[in-house]
């Protein structure tokens, strides 16, 4: 495990601009191995999200982490978190409210798995999405490289916690490819967050079938030493493998993240 002093630094990671679908975008890597595309959740790409990326790595993967909002590597304050926030709600790449349609930004994301798999080489690719970015791991199932989703606390949309992000023929076609590819979903949750409710994962296992697998933490088991942006505005666990993550052993957050890597491993390393 890295120590509490290098949770923060980011200069660890390469950062490079990637240009897909005449789209630039950062992205930060670091590690080797089967390729991993870690989406950063609200307010940005935070030390936490980071600490979680280095144990991907430690773990025999290649990390993509790419800047979608927010201030890389920074722990915003309250208000400059919110700026964030109201800013990827009305931005045309994102699809916050309403749901039935996934986020434009899904489409540049495919091309990077894609571009991250013929770098990386192996038999796929892997994905998790956390909060704002959550369901944007199943959406990129839509694309062969892709082998292995986490969906971390998926939030959207806001407005409906009983909707799902994805159009109908999304979910089928997803669901078609993990039934005949003989693949899973994974996805993670706090029994008590605002966020992502339980009515969610019912609409992912009622869409997905058995190949959802849904794991609902119990509330007590949220860290609950915070960041200034999460005590203003998120006033429930929500987080499970960064701002609420307790790090120690037998925590379910720490099995959460130990499950999340054996998950990659296993997927990611089997014979084509």
């Amino acid at each position: 495990m890295k120590t509490a002093e290098t949770i923060g630094r980011i200069e660890d990671f390469q950062s490079r601009d990637i240009c897909l679908q005449e789209q630039v975008k950062r992205v930060y890597m670091a590690g080797t191995g089967p390729a991993v595309i870690v989406m950063p959740e609200m307010p940005g790409i935070n030390p936490q999200l980071l600490r979680f990326a280095r144990w991907l790595c430690e773990a025999g993967f290649t990390v993509y982490i790419p800047s979608l909002f927010g201030h890389d590597g920074a722990t915003p304050n309250a208000d400059e978190g919110a700026e964030v926030f109201k800013r990827a709600c009305v931005s045309a790449e994102f699809r916050a409210f309403a749901g039935n349609c996934s986020s434009p930004v899904t489409q540049w994301l495919r091309a990077l798995a894609r571009f991250a798999h013929e770098e990386c080489g192996g038999v796929g690719v892997g994905a998790i999405g956390m909060c704002f970015t959550g369901n944007f791991a199943l959406s990129m199932m839509l694309d062969s490289s892709v082998l292995a989703s986490v969906l971390s606390q998926p939030s959207l949309p806001l407005d409906k916690p009983e909707a799902l992000e994805s159009s109908p023929e999304e979910l089928a076609a997803v669901r078609a490819r993990l039934e005949s590819e003989d693949l899973s979903v994974l996805a993670y949750r706090f029994e008590g967050d605002h966020f992502c409710q339980a009515q969610r994962f019912a609409a992912y296992a009622q869409a997905l079938g058995d190949r959802f697998e849904g794991r609902t933490l119990p509330t007590s088991a949220a860290g609950k030493n915070v960041t200034p942006f999460f005590q203003a505005h998120v006033p429930t666990p929500h987080s499970v493998v960064t701002i609420n993550l307790i790090d120690k052993e037998h925590e379910p957050t720490r099995k959460a993240v130990d499950e999340i890597i054996g998950f990659f491993r296993t997927k990611l390393s089997k014979s084509p």
